[in-house]
């Protein structure tokens, strides 16, 4: 079965390659967004990507897992996987929700979003450090802006409909695990990289059960 991946803000598709799926992961590059363009609107976009003709999963990662979210609500997965992410603006950190509504963000220049690397490597818990700063090194500052606007500005309440596996790191300092999420021990933000084996085993288990 194809697996849709959308990786976290400003990353691509090497994020994926320590994964090892019983299926064929197909990663969705990113588009680049439109003047003022919501994240709801944006995830239409991304959603054409998605060949709907025969059955597919979706699976997020960080900011990609808002948008796996809001591409559920168009398209029918038969599962939605978000790894270091979140299900709907409530799982946000008070913080987070508190700087959306102060619209700070359109203010701040651009070059402010490429963080120092030892605030980064922390930030993300990655051991990978040299991923992690040729990723940072590649970000697109302007995509990473309005990126981070979407996900402070996010109003998504609702749960998904369709079937959905979350998993979290109980070390994550970004997004917290919220709820129903299996949680990966010591699994920091980057996990997708650092915890590969042991997300790739958990979502093999769930796929097998399809």
């Amino acid at each position: 079965m194809k697996i849709y991946a959308i990786s976290g803000l400003g990353a691509d598709e090497r994020v994926f390659k320590y994964l090892t799926l019983k299926g064929d992961l197909i990663p969705l590059q990113w588009l680049k967004p439109e003047t003022n363009e919501s994240l709801e609107a944006y995830a239409l976009r991304m959603a054409e990507k998605v060949n709907q003709a025969e059955p597919f999963i979706l699976l997020g990662v960080s900011f990609g897992g808002l948008i796996a979210v809001e591409m559920s609500k168009v398209l029918q997965p038969k599962l939605t996987i978000l790894i270091s992410s979140v299900e709907t603006k409530d799982e946000l950190s008070t913080v987070y929700r508190l700087l959306g509504q102060t619209k700070l963000v359109k203010w701040i220049p651009y070059p402010l979003f490429d963080p120092p690397r030892m605030l980064a490597n922390w930030v993300f818990g990655a051991k990978n450090k040299a991923l992690l700063s040729d990723i940072l090194s590649d970000t697109d500052l302007k995509f990473a802006k309005w990126a981070i606007n979407a996900l402070l500005t996010w109003q998504n309440t609702s749960k998904l409909t369709t079937p959905s596996l979350k998993i979290g790191g109980t070390n994550d300092k970004l997004l917290p695990p919220q709820g129903d999420t299996i949680l990966i021990e010591n699994g920091a933000h980057f996990m997708i990289v650092d915890k590969a084996a042991e997300i790739s085993q958990i979502i093999n288990e769930r796929l097998e059960t399809m």
